[in-house]
This record gives structure tokens, C-alpha cells and sequence, in this order.
């Protein structure tokens, strides 16, 4: 019959000075492991409470930031001055900044969508470090039977919404957190230091758990790293300067990203037609990338999809439906279904025409991290 009956648990452990003690008002002073600072908890009306810090942040120490627009990667091949870059593997997964704050926890995508409550099972790594401040970058993945990283099975995980849903696809189909970056700690911007420091500071946090790993940097090697990644049948690797700062929204040459296999951020312009056992959904995706500010079409994609995908996609642009074509210059074949350019997808391919269309694209799920004007040709 006791209020809060059940499981218990310690938030933090600690002393405090207590200032002033009323019925309607206590001021004390905290020294825990994750609460420190003057704090005012006075009564508003009824038995409202409200709680405010008194005393301000200590000198040199600067206010968590809620957003640092991430660094991203050039397309190219593996650098001459090999000793002078660190490398990494090219994680197949959705970009997310970790924001994490005493404990609390909220994963940030490229486009600023909130992930936190869609990956339950990374709420961890905010308590990992305890009473320390961060700003992590790195990468939500899903792992195949075999411990690759595999876009396809995460795509399972990026549509839901529903409660019930997203806890039963954290058992069936769990991410992992991967970090590769650190961009802020303990009160200090750390991107203005060397990638090689940085790493050095994100490996000292030991953020290594259940759902969440910090693997290995590679300074120098990155032929063998590639040979090997390849041989894994992983995407690629992404070689990053050892000297280089991180640089908040551009796209640098500082981050190079070297793959095994063709792939292509592409924005859906429509479809066409289903036939046969496609009747009730669609054929082919018509795609494009952008050329500055207009639309330019490169190709159809009609393979790579399932049964979920297709119906995902199928009610997807029956919302997006339109009479004109998005597409700027070269059209699509007569028939197509015109959508508004909303969708992000990515597609694996064999290589660019001379007329700049993709050969043999095969659909490798949506993405919702990217901006349809990102999308360009890489």
C-alpha cells in the first residue's frame, strides 16, 4: 500500500549542505558523483515543485551545445601519404550524434530527427558515463548473423513509431551504437582538436557495452584494412587525416570515404506501373539527383525490394502523388507515376553510363537521415 512500491533504484550517491530547510523552500548545495551545483526547490501552487540551479557553471566551462551539424565524407580512392591518415571501417548504418548528459541520453540524425525513443536498447549508454558530459558522433547499426553491419535489416527498425513495436524490434532486431567521434566534453569544444586527439580522448571514455562499442582506429595500412573489409563483404573503409580538425556541415577532403562496392544516395521522383504480381503496388522507383538546384534523372530501380519494403513504399508516395515531373532535362519514360522528391533511398549499382544513368540499381532501403537536397552525384 506504499506509494512506489516495487524496484527501487539509486539515481546517485553523495553528500549535500542543506542552506535552508522549510516547508516550501530547500536550498542546498550537492556534491554527488553526477549532481553537483547550488539548487532551489521551492513549492509553486498545490503540491507543484520547481527546481533551479542557483549557482552558475564553473569559469571556462561552456554550455552544452543541442546540436553540432556533422562532418561528412568524400568519395574517392585510398590517399598517397597513407601514414598521415587514420582509417576506419564505413559503418553501413544511419548517422546520429550521441547527446549525453549526466546520465540522460537523446540520439540526434543528420537532419536533427530525435531517435532516442525508436533504439530503447541504447538508453545505456547514457548512464555509461556517469556524471560526464558528451557530444559522441557515430553511427546506429544492425549486425547480420554473421556480425555485419547490414542497412537492410536496420530498415526494419526506421519507419516505426509505436510503442509496442519499437520494444519488440529491439528484441528481434537490436542496433548497436558505434562512435567514432568525439565533438564536445566535460564543457570544452573538442573540434578544433587533431582526429588523432580526439580518438585518443573517445577511446579514454571506454564506451564499450551491450548496444553501444568504440572500435579501433588504424593509423596508417589502410590497403590491408581495405583488402580486408572486402573480404568481409563490408562496404569500405573511410580514411580521415590525422592532423584534421573536425569541420561542423561540410563535406571535407580532410574524410575520405573508399568503397568496395558502388553505392548512391538517390531521390524518388516517382514510379512506374506494377504489373503481375506487382499490380497492387509498383514496378520500378524513378530516380534523380540533384545538379545544384534542379532535379536530374538517373535511372529506374526494380529490384532489391520486399514484401514490407513495397508496401511501405507504395503508400508512402500515394501521398506524395503529382501531375508534373519533378525531374529537370532528361525525362523518364512515358507512364510514370510522378511523386513530390521527398524520399531519400540508396541503391547498390554496377556503374554510370556515359548518359549518366545507373546500371543494374538495386534498392537498398529508405533513408531518413539525409535531406533530399543533399543527395547529389558522388
Amino acid at each position: 500500500g506504499s506509494y512506489g512500491a516495487g524496484t527501487m533504484a539509486i539515481w546517485d550517491r553523495g553528500g549535500y549542505v542543506a542552506e535552508k530547510w522549510r516547508d516550501d523552500e530547500v536550498i542546498a548545495t550537492f556534491d554527488g558523483d553526477r549532481l553537483r551545483g547550488r539548487y532551489a526547490l521551492f513549492r509553486t501552487r498545490g503540491d507543484n515543485w520547481m527546481i533551479h540551479r542557483m549557482d552558475p557553471p564553473a569559469a571556462g566551462v561552456e554550455p552544452m551545445p543541442e546540436w553540432i551539424e556533422p562532418m561528412t565524407a568524400r568519395l574517392g580512392s585510398l590517399p598517397a601519404d597513407d601514414a598521415a591518415h587514420g582509417y576506419e571501417i564505413k559503418w553501413d548504418g544511419v548517422r546520429a550524434l550521441a547527446l549525453i548528459d549526466r546520465g540522460h541520453l537523446k540520439l540526434i540524425g543528420r537532419n536533427r530527427t530525435d531517435y532516442t525513443a525508436r533504439y530503447p536498447e541504447l538508453r545505456g549508454l547514457g548512464t555509461a558515463l556517469g556524471s560526464t558530459r558528451a557530444i559522441v558522433d557515430g553511427e546506429i547499426v544492425a549486425f547480420d548473423a554473421e556480425g555485419r553491419p547490414s542497412f537492410e535489416r536496420l530498415q526494419r527498425r526506421i519507419h516505426v513509431s509505436g510503442r509496442r513495436a519499437i520494444e519488440r524490434l529491439a528484441r528481434e532486431t537490436p542496433a548497436a551504437y558505434v562512435a567514432f567521434d568525439l565533438l564536445w566534453l566535460a564543457g570544452h569544444d573538442t573540434t578544433g582538436l587533431p582526429y588523432r586527439d580526439r580518438r585518443q580522448l573517445l577511446a579514454e571514455l571506454e564506451l564499450d557495452g551491450p548496444s553501444w562499442q568504440t572500435p579501433a582506429h588504424r593509423e596508417g595500412g589502410g590497403a590491408e584494412l581495405l583488402a580486408a573489409t572486402a573480404e568481409r563483404g563490408l562496404e569500405g573503409v573511410v580514411a580521415k587525416r590525422l592532423d584534421s580538425v573536425y569541420e561542423p556541415g561540410r563535406r571535407s577532403s580532410a574524410w575520405i570515404k573508399v568503397k568496395n562496392t558502388l553505392r548512391q544516395e538517390v531521390v524518388i521522383g516517382g514510379h512506374s506501373p506494377g504489373e503481375g504480381a506487382r499490380a497492387a503496388s509498383l514496378g520500378a522507383l524513378v530516380v534523380g539527383v540533384h545538379d545544384g538546384d534542379e532535379l536530374r534523372y538517373v535511372g529506374k530501380v526494380g529490384s532489391g525490394f520486399t514484401a514490407a519494403t513495397l508496401d511501405l513504399l507504395t503508400r508512402e508516395l500515394a501521398g506524395l502523388r503529382r501531375d508534373s515531373s519533378p525531374f529537370t532535362g532528361r525525362q523518364p519514360p512515358r507512364g510514370t507515376v510522378f511523386a513530390e522528391p521527398r524520399l531519400v533511398a540508396e541503391v547498390e549499382f554496377r556503374e554510370w553510363t556515359r548518359s549518366g544513368t545507373l546500371r543494374a540499381p538495386v534498392f537498398k532501403g529508405l533513408r531518413d537521415d539525409k535531406h533530399p537536397h543533399e543527395v547529389v552525384r558522388e
